[in-house]
């Protein structure tokens, strides 16, 4: 009952499925299939896509371990442990190591020149003002100018005394030993996720693991030499401890927690952090200044450092995956669409010139059914000195009889209507072929009438519709309504009430009801005859004359017509009779 389901909530609909009986295309297809599948099982373990994953949170504490002799021109022999080279401070997962140093030694509180590099030489005290400085100076400026040295003046300072007048640090650098040292990474991990709680030192490392275990030969050793972590980050340790840098040490966690595939160690790499090229940048290395304090006959004096030295920055990232039935879930789903693939080539391949051209189109035709556009209204033509039919598109502006075609197709015979209006015919019935005038002379015109500008036979009636604005002739000459074909085929009585009969046995035998099913049949017997099986999605359109010669034969009581009304034909009617939307035309 369709007045039941007023919004569609009892009706399924579904997609329709062209099965092609065909050993290469189902081999094919297997094929294809197979091959998805397997690309998909291999991805979905490759990246462990059916694991829940959880991001690492880690704290990390180091401890660096060496000693170190060096010679500083005017302090003589250093050794060097490790307060020394590590620095006064430790920033968060990092540690620093003192590789160059400039030392100036016996600074004191008082006045002396400045550097003329920081300062702009002077000539007198007028050119230096008591108590200014800036961010290059040494100290504050006391109002006086005096000498440098023999060629130049500066002003003068209270500052450490004397001023630290070294910038460029020394080569080769002086703690180049520095590169034997070793460190020891503890690294503490957890998965809040899973509760799993791990660290770089593995359970089986003891202590006579830790003092021989070296990273040439275990690569999961936590103990590290700092000329291997610089090497094998790319860079040479002699010429990176000249001016300082940053190195990186990157601790990558990528665990499976599953049960019986349970994996959780770390892998360590090592990359330079900051820009290496002096003439790139306008600061180069890393460097910062101490002092060490001491009382020399009760005045304070002290040893300034500018060191320079490599910081390493411990970076620990990661993940631990854990199998879960929701996420293998959702990747199933979601590569389900991959096994489009499968028809998307099998389609190309017949399309295309890689498959027989025959089962291509015959598959086309199948799977494809054309639509046209509701507001394009493509109109079939057919004339009686043509052989082909013409598509024309409706114009509003132009009578159909001077609308341009679009293309032009052979016309299909109807057989099948043939044989049957044969049978149906009387059999004495017979054409007189001597009778039939020929068509390229125009018959004796019967009382005149105005003949529209677009009419070619003289028989056709003014209309305001430019549809109905047609001849059955594209040139001049007689009107297909003249031939004895035309009565015998469309407008002869008995021959529709036989037509109508065949299509209903309980079809009205007088009446109006029968007067407008015997027009519509003759309109149908001359789309059959005249047009035989019209394209697809095309509307047939009956010549004016015919359209007047039917209508007298078979009037409307009220002298009203519905005109021309645009419905595809379809092979075998199946509306009732006296319906006016049976035909194509009026």
């Amino acid at each position: 009952m369709p007045g039941c389901d007023p919004l569609g909530l009892c009706q399924y609909q579904t997609n329709k499925l062209v099965r092609i009986q065909s050993v290469r295309l189902g081999s094919l297809k297997w094929s294809l299939n197979v091959a998805i599948l397997l690309f998909i099982c291999v991805m979905m373990l490759w990246n462990r896509k059916y694991q829940e994953f959880d991001l690492v949170v880690s704290s990390v504490t180091t401890k660096v371990k060496g000693v170190a002799q060096t010679r500083i021109p005017g302090v003589s022999d250093v050794v060097w442990d490790v307060v020394d080279y590590s620095g006064p401070s430790q920033e968060k997962n990092s540690f620093f190591v003192v590789t160059n140093v400039i030392v100036t030694k016996n600074q004191k509180q008082g006045k002396c020149p400045e550097v003329p590099s920081k300062g702009r030489p002077c000539r007198s005290d007028q050119d230096c003002e008591r108590g200014a400085w800036d961010q290059q100076s040494h100290g504050v400026q006391t109002g006086s100018c005096v000498r440098f040295d023999v060629m130049k003046k500066t002003c003068e300072v209270s500052a450490w005394c004397p001023i630290e007048a070294k910038t460029t640090p020394p080569r080769p650098a002086l703690l180049t030993a520095a590169e034997n040292f070793t460190v020891l990474i503890k690294n503490n991990i957890r998965f809040p996720a899973f509760n799993f709680i791990r660290r770089n030192i593995l359970p089986q490392m003891n202590d006579a693991y830790l003092r021989s275990c070296h990273r040439g030969n275990d690569s999961l050793c936590p103990i590290f030499r700092l000329g291997d972590i610089v090497r094998e980050a790319g860079e040479n340790f002699a010429a990176m401890a000249v001016e300082g840098g940053v190195i990186g040490i990157q601790i990558k966690w990528d665990c499976n927690l599953d049960r019986f595939t349970q994996r959780c160690l770390p892998r360590y790499s090592f990359r330079r952090l900051d820009e290496k090229e002096s003439n790139r940048t306008l600061y180069p290395g890393l460097n910062f200044r101490f002092a060490k304090y001491n009382t020399v006959n009760g005045v304070e004096e002290r040893t300034l450092y500018k060191a320079f030295g490599i910081r390493f920055d411990v970076m620990v990232f990661g993940q631990a995956g854990k199998f879960s039935f929701i996420q293998l879930i959702i990747y199933i789903g979601s590569t389900l669409s991959y096994y489009a693939l499968t028809t998307v080539l099998i389609d190309w391949l017949l399309e295309t010139s890689c498959y027989s051209a025959e089962a291509g189109q015959n598959y086309s035709e199948r799977k494809v059914e054309s639509v046209p556009d509701t507001q394009q209204c493509i109109l079939c033509v057919s004339y009686v000195d043509e052989k082909k039919l013409r598509l024309v598109k409706r114009s509003r502006k132009k009578s159909l009889q001077d609308v341009k075609p679009m293309s032009a197709q052979p016309r299909k015979e109807d057989s099948g209507h043939l044989r049957a209006v044969l049978c149906l015919l009387q059999p004495d019935v017979s054409v007189d072929h001597s009778a039939q005038p020929p068509l390229d002379q125009k018959p004796d015109p019967e009382p005149k009438r105005r003949r529209p500008g677009w009419c070619k036979c003289d028989c056709c009636a003014p209309s305001v519709v430019h549809t109905e604005e047609l001849c059955c002739r594209q040139s001049d000459g007689a009107c297909i309504t003249s031939s004895p074909l035309f009565q015998q085929l469309v407008s002869d009585q008995s021959l529709l009430q036989a037509v109508l009969l065949y299509q209903d046995p309980l079809s009205p035998s007088v009446g109006g009801a029968q007067t407008a099913a015997l027009r519509h049949c003759a309109y149908r017997q001359y789309i059959s005859w005249r047009f035989g099986v019209p394209p697809d999605d095309t509307h047939p359109v009956i010549p004016s004359c015919c359209v007047r010669r039917i209508r007298e034969e078979y009037p409307s009581p009220d002298g009203r017509y519905s005109g021309f009304r645009p419905v595809r034909m379809v092979s075998v009617p199946t509306q009732k009779n006296g319906g006016e939307r049976q035909s194509s035309s009026h």
